[in-house]
């Protein structure tokens, strides 16, 4: 699963990327053409607390995969759409991270010479929408014609879903507004529409702001519809505090009133906008936290970690994280009643402990 990081020239896409990935920015990083991909760990406090009670060989994290997607660099120019070789890069992710500039900064001027995160957030969703409903234009027509010379059935439902997104699209609203059954999704992923992907927007706010992050946020989430998120951050307080030790930038944010990075929030959020759950496995070997999608049940949960599992999957010892926590070790979970075995249909819940049972 691929998080896109886009955003106008000069948001802080270079800045917000590189710290994710904890090495410092480059300026070359503007006017890169090439794909930047990192792997980035999802802070979990549950998994941290599951290593300080287990003492295991070692914690592994779930993790996200971030790209900062080329194609849309700053040349000094105002940008009059968004350029095709950056909408073709931007449908082969999963979800979209769009940074949106709330800062100024002379040496490097907003290319529309304003600062507006409100206007950038219209200006970019419009493109997305133009994108989209080009493509949706083109395939009613070519279905159409098709359909006037044989009355094949699955052309003809095709063409029905795509009608309903071009209503959609007719009314500047993003295809995430639609509902659809599994096989409707399946059939419009191939597309790859950007306005059906997930959206997580980033403001980018200057470090005087940073008290003022929740009314920011309060006043743009008229842009939030189904499956897309919004927070704020500054990016080169982000950056600053990666740079620092952990007892420092501890210090550094008791300064500025934060509890945490609010890179830590980007993470989570990102994985929880692309549907993405965690159950963990403990024991000395190890304590890890493990990716699945929401309503994946315990036998594919079972493959994430082995084949074999799945393959001979018999039952899924299993305790939530809270109740375990709560009451401080599988014994006394079991006496409550709380570690049970389940079967290959029960679906696995953000938080669940499982211990695999299986025969190959």
């Amino acid at each position: 699963m691929q998080i896109g990081i886009v955003g106008l020239p000069f948001a802080g896409k270079t800045t917000i990327f590189s710290t994710l990935l904890k090495h410092k920015s480059a300026e070359t990083g503007y006017h890169k053409q090439e794909a930047e991909r990192g792997i980035v760990k999802v802070p979990d406090e549950r998994l941290e607390r599951l290593t300080a009670m287990f003492n295991p060989k070692r914690q592994v994290n779930a993790t996200v995969e971030y790209v900062k997607v080329p194609g849309f660099e700053g040349d000094g120019k105002e940008p009059k759409g968004l350029p095709a070789q950056f909408i073709g890069n931007l449908k082969t992710v999963d979800a979209i991270l769009l940074v949106v500039r709330a800062f100024s900064n002379e040496t490097h001027p907003h290319p529309f010479g304003r600062i507006d995160p409100a206007k950038d957030i219209e200006f970019i969703n419009s493109e997305f929408w133009l994108s989209d409903l080009a493509l949706v234009e083109s395939r009613v027509e070519r279905l159409e014609k098709n359909i006037a010379k044989i009355k094949d059935p699955q052309n003809q439902k095709d063409l029905a879903l795509m009608k309903r997104c071009k209503a959609l699209l007719d009314q500047e609203k993003p295809l995430r507004e639609l509902e659809l059954t599994a096989e409707e999704d399946r059939a419009l992923r191939g597309y790859q529409f950007l306005t059906l992907k997930p959206l997580l927007y980033v403001i980018n706010i200057a470090e005087d702001k940073i008290p003022a992050a929740a009314e920011i946020e309060k006043q743009l989430s008229r842009f939030l519809t189904p499956h897309c998120a919004l927070t704020s951050l500054s990016a080169e307080i982000e950056r600053e505090i990666s740079e620092l030790s952990a007892e420092d930038a501890a210090v550094f944010m008791a300064d500025l009133g934060i509890q945490e990075p609010a890179l830590h929030k980007l993470i989570r959020t990102s994985y929880e906008l692309m549907g993405l759950i965690s159950f963990f496995t403990v024991g000395e070997d190890e304590c890890r936290s493990w990716t699945i999608r929401a309503g994946t049940n315990a036998q594919q949960a079972a493959s994430v970690i082995h084949s074999d599992l799945e393959k001979g999957f018999i039952r899924a010892e299993t305790v939530h994280y809270d109740d375990f926590i709560k009451h401080g070790s599988f014994h006394a979970c079991k006496e409550k009643g709380l570690l049970r075995l389940e079967g290959k249909e029960y679906i696995v819940k953000d938080g669940d402990i499982l211990n695999i049972r299986f025969n190959v």
